[in-house]
């Protein structure tokens, strides 16, 4: 059974070799909301660093872990914010990995008093590899185990340029973006055949409020409702949820999924995950964790999905007094 367990994971990951895939996904997509859109860059009071990790059906072998790094900062004197990208992404026990490091420049312009828009850029450099040694094919399971296929493979890296763009409105309450991805298209193909990256779009908003009740006048509490649509090659799916904040503690729910409007064929509708968020803020910084709840027909095989994040903010107590007179932004902050 391991054997053709092994064969199996290991026709699935060539079959991920030639076919088009998509990009990681992540509950706590604000977490490293850069990673969204550029133009979240310099969305901070001054330098944020923002980290998440996923874990996605872990009950699966060698399944999917994805990583991704920020760092962003926001220059009042010339009104832009800059950003740094780093994402990592394996699947099949680190046989086929996919890495990318990326710039991005946002430019602040204030329609009204705080009322912003943002359009932004972003230019990386990928790299998509596979380590054929780790996979299992079937004349060596012929074989016992011998050498195998693998040994007359080329191919095992490529490297290739990145692009893309985003824009962002928003007012002391609300706002509203667009992120796209993959402009130029890059052919990721490991076997030397043509295999384009799809386009990928998203659009996300949502709405921030803040109250205090007449016991608590202190630690002033916040409601976020948010959303985030995205789209890539012919698959679709919609995040909506919302958290409630009060320091130092949130905590929030939110679905993954189309299941009304969209099946992707016959009996299977566009539903993925029912998630819970919890987490901290202990000073500047900010610790949180999710769980996916799957409610596809994967539900009670996959394991779900774990994810954490930190994120943090650098800056003095006088800059952001400074700042928070400027101008706010209200986008999600876990």
């Amino acid at each position: 059974m391991n054997g053709i367990r092994h064969g199996l994971i290991a026709s699935g990951l060539l079959a991920a070799l030639i076919m088009r895939g998509q990009d990681a996904q992540f509950t706590q997509f604000y977490a490293v909301p850069t990673y969204l859109s550029p133009a979240f860059a310099g969305t901070g009071m001054q330098t944020r660093l923002g980290l998440a990790v996923r874990d996605q059906w872990p009950a699966f072998p060698g399944a999917f872990l994805s990583a991704n790094f920020a760092m962003d900062h926001y220059m009042p004197s010339v009104n832009s914010g800059v950003g740094l990208l780093v994402s990592h992404d394996k699947a099949g026990s680190g046989a086929l990995r996919y890495s990318n490091v990326s710039a991005q420049y946002a430019y602040e312009i204030e329609l009204k008093r705080k009322v912003f828009l943002r359009p932004a850029l972003q230019i990386g450099w990928a790299n998509h590899a596979v380590d054929y040694s780790k996979l299992v094919f079937g004349d060596q399971l012929a074989r016992g185990g011998n050498v195998g296929s693998y040994e007359y493979l080329n191919g095992t890296s490529i490297n290739y340029a990145d692009f893309g763009a985003g824009l962002l409105f928003f007012t002391p309450k609300y706002w509203v973006g667009m992120g796209f991805h993959h402009l130029n298209r890059p052919n990721q193909s490991l076997l030397g055949n043509e295999a384009r990256m799809p386009l990928k779009f998203s659009m996300h908003g949502g709405w921030r409020t803040s109250f205090r009740t007449p016991v608590i006048k202190d630690h002033p509490q916040n409601l976020v409702l948010a959303f985030n649509y995205k789209a890539q090659d012919k698959y679709d799916q919609l995040d909506v949820g919302g958290y409630f904040e009060r320091n130092p503690f949130y905590a929030g729910l939110w679905y993954r999924g189309i299941p009304l409007m969209k099946r992707y064929a016959p009996g299977y509708s566009n539903r993925d995950a029912l998630a819970v968020l919890a987490g901290v803020i202990i000073n500047d910084m900010r610790i949180g964790y999710s769980y996916d709840l799957t409610v596809s027909r994967l539900a009670g095989h996959s394991g779900g999905a774990h994810e954490i994040t930190l994120g943090y903010e650098v800056a003095s107590r006088s800059k952001k007094r400074s700042m928070n007179k400027r101008r706010v932004v209200p986008c999600a902050k876990f």
